[in-house]
């Protein structure tokens, strides 16, 4: 068995696509998934499959999603051992001054790269910071600053239905459940 974590985009923000996470976890046991476990609301579920093929399960879980729950399912799927390394991998610092920064990682969604990822994610100098990671982005933004940042600008870019966002402590989290 493979242990997954899925990225769900656009629940539970808003008020837009309320999905209690009971109701999350139901659905994917329903689809035979096995060790079935939400954290927080913002649609991060970990779970095990037999299936080694990521983009096959990506649209799997996707369109039962968007069946059951009508709404436009759309998701990043990774594997534990990848977002373990995403952590051990995080540049020198990250993470050690949650006082000054907010840190972020920009999970992206194939066939996305991380190259082409960041030539749409300008940055404000003083104020936003960005590293490449593994089919992630690392971000920080001075807080004392956050309302120049450039981040929200990723918003309205071709890219955004190509990746999901998750703080530093919940990313560091996911790999401990």
């Amino acid at each position: 068995m493979i242990e997954y974590i899925a990225l769900l985009r656009g629940i539970n923000v808003g008020g837009n696509n309320i999905i209690r996470m009971s109701a999350l976890k139901a659905f994917f046991e329903t689809m035979g998934f096995s060790n079935v476990r939400t954290y927080i609301q913002s649609g991060n579920v970990l779970f095990a499959s037999d299936e080694k093929d990521l983009n096959k399960l990506t649209k799997s879980i996707e369109d039962g999603l968007s069946k059951t729950f009508d709404y436009k399912a759309n998701l990043v799927l990774i594997t534990k051992p990848h977002l373990e390394k995403i952590v051990v991998n995080a540049p020198k610092g990250f993470g050690s001054e949650p006082t000054l920064f907010r840190y972020d990682v920009i999970f992206l969604k194939p066939p996305l790269t991380v190259d082409e990822a960041v030539k749409h994610m300008p940055v404000k100098e003083g104020v936003d910071m960005l590293a490449k990671g593994e089919n992630v982005v690392y971000f920080s933004r001075l807080i004392s600053k956050a309302t120049q940042s450039r981040l929200n600008k990723i918003i309205g870019s071709p890219i955004y239905k190509y990746l999901t966002i998750r703080n530093w402590n919940t990313t560091k989290k996911l790999t401990t459940l």
